[in-house]
């Protein structure tokens, strides 16, 4: 099958659509006169009137300190079960007026580059919020759509170097409609408008890609538009075996570019290459990468100098980007039929107006401050060195085990001042039970040094693993 043969797929489909008269489109609403000529002049000039810092500030610290109340404390302590209810009790609301709470300084979060308390984009959200209000005023393809929802759109494309970029409520509502929306190409082509077995398309998809990936395949299924096959983690020798023997015409492969829960990177050369040899659709999840990886904040496809090989790029703005929603960068024709097939994006609130004007502040940020790269890399460095773990990402898997180990270590850590979470089923298999930590551009080296002391105290690293779990051992799709 020849590379382009997923380009005239795609454009076929969209005709269909256009054809049936059920081609969806979005219409940008105008904020207003002086609105539009400032958002033109910040395309234009890059966002050059954001302010940004050559350095850790003092706001930076509050993206990695939390407090929670002692009732809180004490029932987390316990591992007790809550819905949040005792943060109004009598006794939490007496400790608070003391003043008294327990600080932790956070190692589980997903706020890579520290964005979250940065004054720049919450002055873009605060700016927004006052003079538009909260918005917006339905999904995107009705009214919810607005000129900064396309600036950030346009901001994204060009940070992935695609045609053009989908704004989604969040990163698995992108997830859900770019599956859903790739399996409707066999629906839309069937002449029947029920794809026969080979007319349907086969999804690989790595054994620990995210939930959100999995469920949106789950939908694509029970529609009767894939057929789905599961390759073991990272594993190019069985990937490259289970596409050689599959007769079926149009094929997508689907895998996370760094891993939530191992803190592994997808073999992106090794994909790149099947990619040319089968011809396959290579979608990648980025939510972890974007922003973190590659010179400009690219993203892994960047870092691995292969962002022409990946046709959809699904992404996030509530990690690294500190802000909230999710994106796919992808060509204009693939935008066209998502937003007109995706389900969980058409029936969706569009994120509201402020959230965009943050996450555009975010971009430009993400994309100025290179420091904050180099600082989280350098953390990585550092734990690396103190800890003797071999790790290649600022996500930290240490498997301990079983359950039992897992929230002994999480307490100890707690009552220690840090905030770092078990993970256990049915996150992740019976004992293999871990302890997941997370790396911030805001973490100093110090902070670094006193938590490798802390878990040094709980874990012996000498027989702690971050060896990644067999995939044959995880529920298939």
């Amino acid at each position: 099958m020849e590379d382009k043969s997923w380009d005239k797929c795609v454009e076929e489909a969209v005709n269909v659509l256009e054809s049936r008269q059920i081609l969806r489109s979005l219409r940008p609403i105008c904020m207003s006169k002086q609105n539009e000529e400032t958002l033109v002049k910040s395309r234009g000039n890059g966002g050059d009137e954001y302010e940004v810092f050559d350095g850790l500030c003092q706001w930076d610290r509050t993206s990695v300190e939390v407090s929670v109340s002692i009732p809180t404390f004490q029932k987390w302590l316990h591992d007790e079960p809550s819905n949040g209810e005792e943060i109004f009790s009598g006794d939490a609301l007496a400790e608070s007026k003391k003043g008294r709470f327990k600080k932790l300084l956070l190692f589980s979060g997903n706020d890579y580059l520290g964005l979250s308390s940065h004054p720049t984009i919450s002055n873009a959200a605060a700016n927004a919020v006052q003079e538009y209000g909260m918005g917006p005023k339905g999904s995107a393809l009705i009214c919810g759509y607005t000129t900064y929802h396309r600036l950030l759109e346009s901001s994204l494309a060009e940070l992935k170097k695609k045609e053009d970029c989908l704004v989604c409520p969040t990163g698995f509502a992108a997830n859900m409609a770019a599956m859903v929306a790739i399996g409707s190409v066999a629906s839309l082509l069937a002449a029947s408008g029920k794809p026969l077995e080979n007319e349907k398309v086969a999804i690989f998809s790595d054994a620990l890609n995210h939930a959100s990936i999995i469920d949106g395949i789950r939908l694509a299924e029970r529609q009767g538009n894939v057929e789905v096959f599961v390759y073991r983690h990272c594993d190019m020798y069985h990937l490259n075996s289970l596409l050689s023997s599959c007769k079926m015409k149009r094929k997508v492969v689907v895998t996370d570019s760094l891993f939530s829960m191992d803190g592994d990177f997808a073999p992106m050369e090794e994909l790149s290459q099947l990619r040319r040899k089968y011809g396959f659709l290579l979608v990648i999840d980025d939510a972890h990468g974007t922003f973190v990886c590659g010179e400009n904040g690219g993203g892994v496809a960047e870092e691995f100098n292969c962002e022409a090989d990946v046709d959809l790029c699904v992404g996030t703005l509530s990690k690294a980007a500190g802000c909230h929603g999710g994106f796919i960068a992808c060509s204009k024709k693939w935008k066209q039929l998502i937003q007109s097939r995706g389900r969980s994006f058409i029936f969706s609130t569009a994120i509201p107006v402020p959230m965009a004007a943050a996450a555009y502040a975010a971009v430009v940020v993400a994309r100025k401050e290179r420091w904050r790269r180099r600082a989280i890399w350098e953390r990585v460095k550092e734990f690396k060195a103190l800890s003797g773990v071999e790790i290649s990402s600022p996500i930290i898997s240490l498997v301990v085990g079983n359950q039992e180990k897992a929230l002994q270590a999480s307490r100890y850590l707690l009552e220690a001042g840090f905030h770092v979470m078990a993970i256990r089923p049915p996150t992740v298999p019976a004992n293999s039970c871990r302890l997941r930590v997370t790396l911030s551009a805001a973490h100093t080296t110090e902070d670094v040094k006193k938590l490798i002391t802390a878990l040094s105290s709980c874990l012996d690293f000498d027989n702690t693993t971050t060896i990644h779990i067999p995939s044959f051992i995880f529920p298939k799709l």
